[in-house]
């Protein structure tokens, strides 16, 4: 009776979690590697969400089916800005300016995990221009969370 028990109850929590339904959010990080401290750099949070299939086309080899939609209405004009300080001023690297960079990513990062959200994946890349006398570039990174429904 107790194997019963037990087998019937396990069953129930794997049914559970089987139609669970997970959420994605994505937050970006921007960070100015622009010399002298003129970039600028946020943390950006959409909070309206979007259905990429409105804005997607199909293309074959035979057919090319385009989607018609305006640029404008990809656009997300609900969204949370965080400023973040630019990693360079007039001075040069700036480490301060990174360590209160790091502290308020942290806080928006524990701020969502106190939501219900879990840190899946993070993806950091940098974007220069790199020639002579390169006055450009960015460090991102996106922070993707999940949590169930």
């Amino acid at each position: 009776m107790k194997k019963l028990l037990i087998l019937s109850l396990l069953s129930l929590l794997s049914f559970s979690e089987i139609s669970a339904q997970i959420e994605y959010k994505v937050i970006t990080s921007i960070e100015s590697i622009v010399p002298n401290g003129i970039g600028r750099s946020r943390i950006i949070s959409a909070n309206e969400d979007k259905d990429y299939k409105e804005f997607t086309s199909t293309q074959t080899e035979n057919d090319k089916t385009r989607n018609k939609s305006d640029r404008a209405e990809i656009r997300v004009k609900d969204f949370d800005e965080t400023k973040l300080l630019n990693f360079y001023n007039i001075g040069g690297i700036r480490f301060q300016n990174i360590a209160a960079n790091d502290a308020l990513i942290t806080s928006k990062i524990n701020t969502m995990i106190a939501e219900g959200w879990e840190l899946a994946f993070v993806n950091s890349a940098v974007e220069s221009e790199c020639g002579k006398g390169d006055g450009q570039g960015i460090f991102i990174t996106r922070y993707i969370f999940k949590r169930n429904k």
